[in-house]
């Protein structure tokens, strides 16, 4: 059996504030963008979806909808490569990412950046080297 990922959607507190957030810094293409509801195209196979926390609860039941991380750990973690590693992560400090591991070549070869966006999701940037 063969899969693609082709959606990954992150669950945020304020859906305005989260799209702000990432049409700031990544500028990707938005190709929906509704009240309840706003994805992006990353590539030809890839898009990447915010949806309020609060509208989780008619797939995932009221008990589990409600519930939200209080430990502090982050829940996932987005690896993005992007052209100008410096000049990206420059926006995710700029508009409000707080940034865990700074700019340095990581053993797997990649120049890589890590930052931890308004919703707890860990976004890392890097360059291939």
């Amino acid at each position: 059996m063969r899969a693609e990922l082709s959606l990954t959607i992150l669950y945020v507190a304020d859906l305005a504030r989260a799209a702000t957030f990432y049409d700031a810094v990544f500028g990707f293409e938005k190709t929906v963008d509704v009240p309840v509801y706003v994805e992006y195209r990353l590539n030809d196979g890839a898009r990447l979806g915010l949806m309020p926390q609060q509208n989780t609860r008619h797939f995932l039941g009221d008990a589990l909808g409600a519930q939200r991380p209080v430990d502090g750990c982050p829940r996932a973690e987005i690896y993005l490569h992007v052209p100008d590693v410096r000049t990206v992560s420059a926006r995710l400090a700029a508009n409000g990412a707080v940034c865990t591991s700074p700019l340095a070549r990581r053993d797997w070869g990649d120049q890589a950046a890590y930052f931890m966006d308004h919703d707890g999701y860990v976004l890392a940037v890097a360059q291939r080297a």
